[in-house]
């Protein structure tokens, strides 16, 4: 049976699996379904509609399917999905979506979560991802996956945060930031190569050294990276992550102030992709 502590409640209609734990003085809202393995610490409280997958631990103090802070939010039926074997420290806020945004705010799986993190309404992030203390994302943002965002970083809404991308302490973020690279200040900017979070991966080293090289001629040059990305372009074997850094960047020229996804809502007034 679900051990519920005798201090927690546990409104009707919740979906709890057989072996969820929920410790003392937690709260669980009518419209949540949690699936097996699932432990909930003191003093979290989880409601809206949320979804949460197997395994995952929820350590303390932390509110799960908040409403969004957000002045346009009227109510709508939007909802929070968290995939298996996340961690979520304690003092986490996760939001709920909005339906000016995917109207889903989501968390993939077996990304740690540190304390007194935010993740906004309409967030997206996907797997592997680590959030340091007290790191802030605005709503739509999407961060890559195997991406780490050190503590104190605040990010701008719509930013997208590339996979396997390295985010140093306290970095203002207001602009796409391209994965594979280690970035950093205010506002943050690529410094290089995230060689020990590639080689981590198992990255090949003929894959690196390309990267680096990629990086000197795309980013650190004063080459206009439009003309950069044009001629690295024509050059073959190209490595997959070559290839993926190069369309990212293309993305960036092409989005408002950096950010591509916004980019998207002001032609079209889609939010989603």
């Amino acid at each position: 049976m679900t051990n519920v502590h005798p201090t927690a409640y546990i409104a009707p209609g919740a979906e709890l699996d057989a072996d969820v734990v929920v410790g003392p003085f937690s709260y669980v809202g009518s419209r949540v379904r949690i699936a097996s393995g699932t432990r909930i610490g003191p003093h979290v409280t989880i409601q809206s509609r949320t979804t949460i997958g197997k395994d995952n631990h929820f350590v303390g103090q932390c509110a799960i399917g908040g409403l969004p802070q957000d002045l346009k939010y009227a109510g709508e039926e939007s909802a929070l999905v968290i995939g298996d074997g996340n961690v979520v420290r304690e003092f986490v806020t996760i939001n709920i979506g909005t339906a000016a945004g995917s109207w889903v705010t989501s968390l993939g799986d077996r990304n740690l979560i540190m304390a007194c993190a935010h993740v906004a309404h309409d967030c997206v992030i996907e797997d592997e991802v680590i959030l340091g203390n007290n790191v802030l994302l605005a709503g739509h943002v999407r961060i890559e996956s195997g991406a780490i965002v050190s503590g104190g970083v605040a990010v701008n809404h719509f930013v997208t945060i590339g996979t396997l991308a390295m985010v140093g302490g306290m970095a203002r973020v207001v602009q796409d930031l391209p994965p594979y690279m280690v970035s950093e200040g205010a506002p943050a900017r690529a410094r290089g190569v995230n060689t020990i979070g590639l080689r981590r991966r198992e990255v090949d080293r003929e894959s690196i050294a390309q990267l680096r090289d990629a990086f000197r001629r795309l980013i650190a040059d004063e080459t206009p990276t439009a003309l950069a990305i044009q001629e690295m372009e024509a050059e073959k074997d190209l490595c997959p992550e070559t290839r993926r850094l190069i369309s990212f960047l293309r993305d960036m020229e092409r989005g408002f102030q950096g950010r591509y996804r916004e980019s998207l809502r002001r032609s079209s007034g889609d939010v989603r992709a």
